[in-house]
């Protein structure tokens, strides 16, 4: 052998290389690194001016999963040779091979060699895993970015339909004082058919719904006029459809992160890749048929709303009423079903940049995807696994996830957070004080009663008619704290003065909002 390095008299090392050229790949390489930096510190900076601290939490998740996997790629530098001296047998390593009849070319350790052995891992093979790090972590960003726009883009039309509920033919056609049968209006003509109570037959209506027109206009109208009446005293201006975006917002910094159980699940995939399991017949259509499994629940949601309200009453006062309740969501977790668009948008996006990696490292015929029907399958279910989330089931996940027993913290708009935020600190620091004074002038008073008296002898004795004063704050500076939250309080609602004209904050019932700030 030529030393411990396993590298043949073609490769070139850095002792044998100008140092000019080592200086300029460094330095491109820096300038790319602050270039992006740049980028993602201007869209933080656009981000903070339009006040979308959901989006500005989203994107320090994916700084921090970017991070994750370029460490988990710089350790797997480090440790390359430590993996490729664990050496197992042959009987072992010819097991579960992704290809029914491999050809190793690489070299092996001198380790394993004299025993008779393979690596666990080679390290040509670890260089490559770094490759398939890098490509998941550019797919499952690009994934989450597409799916949303695409889903955001879709539900630009809801702004005209809440435009709509301001208009005079609106609030005429919803005249509280207008009564007429259920059977009468739109919702119910749409979800009140005769395969409605029956269960085998309401999943086949509703996975066939999903694929026109999702979302109607009647179904948004009903469910808007259902969450207002269950949350809201008295703001019909509510405006639904922004904080129906808030609150999308908030979930995409959900999607866009990797969780454990997710990883798990991902190596799960990578197992079964292995030869002998025929995946591509089976594995690319886990994540479509979960897809459609979660829309054709989001269409049975709506549909049982309208059956529960028409059990309850036959006669509607106005506009068709939906209560919101967590029991029409599986286990009552209405946020169970972001988990699962979570699994299916990275599992997807995993699919895409194994097949990507595959093509690169290895060409497109390997032994990965020796058949086009291999191909073509993994290919089009991940396009269309794509499409179908952002542009059919994310606008429909978006309107009835809102449909819980409780509203989302989104209810609010961030500067009206962050004025209450202030005035709870500021109320929390008087109280504080309030408190400490109180409990020291009790504590005084107590030790003054308890002194002890010395019987028939010459004595300092506290008569009523003499009393001793404590300092203590005077009235003005109560006052000074008062005229200080009172402020406060101005500055609050100067600042919310445009929203309540909108019915977003004015008449809120506080003890639906799920989420508290601690």
């Amino acid at each position: 052998m030529a030393g411990e390095e396993s590298t043949t008299s073609s490769e070139t090392t850095l002792e044998t290389t100008p140092t000019w050229a080592v200086a300029t790949v460094v330095f491109v390489l820096i300038l790319i690194s602050i270039f992006i930096e740049h980028l993602l510190h201007l869209l933080a900076k656009y981000f903070n001016k339009k006040r979308r601290k959901s989006l500005i939490q989203a994107l320090d998740k994916i700084k921090s999963e970017l991070m994750l996997l370029g460490f988990i790629s710089l350790l797997l530098t480090v440790i390359e040779k430590p993996i490729a001296n664990i050496c197992i047998p042959k009987s072992v390593g010819e097991t579960f091979l992704p290809c029914s009849d491999p050809s190793n070319d690489s070299e092996e350790e001198a380790k394993c060699d004299a025993q008779e052995k393979v690596s666990l891992l080679s390290r040509q093979g670890v260089r490559e895993l770094q490759y398939l790090m890098f490509v998941l972590a550019f797919f499952h960003c690009l994934s989450c970015v597409l799916t949303f726009g695409l889903g955001m883009a879709k539900m630009r039309i809801w702004e005209s339909w809440e435009a709509e509920t301001r208009t005079l033919e609106y609030q005429f056609s919803n005249d509280p004082q207008r009564f007429q049968l259920i059977h009468q209006t739109s919702f119910a003509r749409r979800h009140l058919r005769f395969w409605s109570e029956h269960r085998f037959l309401r999943w086949p209506a509703c996975f066939l719904r999903q694929f026109y027109a999702s979302v109607f206009k009647v179904d948004y109208f009903t469910l808007r006029h259902g969450f207002i009446t269950a949350h809201f005293a008295d703001a019909s201006n509510f405006d639904f459809q922004k904080y129906i975006k808030r609150a999308l917002e908030k979930d995409f910094g959900v999607v866009v992160g990797i969780s454990l159980w997710i990883w798990i699940f991902s190596m799960f995939f990578i197992f079964f890749n292995a030869h002998g399991f025929y995946n591509y017949l089976w594995l690319p259509f886990i994540p479509l048929l979960m897809l459609l499994l979660v829309g054709t629940k989001l269409q049975g949601i709506i549909t049982k709303m309208c059956l529960d309200s028409h059990d309850k009453s036959q006669v509607v006062r106005g506009t068709f009423l939906v209560r919101p309740s967590d029991h029409f969501f599986w286990f009552g977790r209405p946020k169970l079903l972001l988990h699962l668009v979570h699994f299916i948008l990275f599992q997807n996006s995993f699919q895409l940049a194994f097949f990507t990696w595959t093509w690169y490292k290895f060409g497109l015929r390997s032994c990965f995807h020796r058949r086009t029907e291999d191909i073509v399958i993994r290919v089009a279910m991940g396009v269309l696994v794509q499409i179908l989330c952002g542009y059919v089931t994310l606008p429909l996940y978006a309107l009835v996830t809102q449909m819980g027993t409780s509203m989302k913290k989104a209810v609010f708009p961030e500067n009206v957070v962050e004025g209450l935020d202030r005035w709870r600190a500021n109320a929390r620091k008087n109280i504080a004080l309030k408190n400490n004074y109180t409990s020291a002038r009790r504590s005084l008073d107590a030790s003054l009663d308890t002194s002890p008296s010395f019987g028939t002898s010459p004595s300092f004795r506290l008569d009523a008619s003499h009393s001793v004063k404590f300092d203590r704050p005077s009235d003005s500076e109560y006052l000074a704290v008062e005229i200080k939250d009172r402020e406060k309080e101005i500055s609050i609602s100067r600042e919310t003065k445009e929203y309540p004209k909108r019915g977003s904050f004015g008449g809120f019932d506080l003890r639906n909002i799920c989420e508290k700030r601690d």
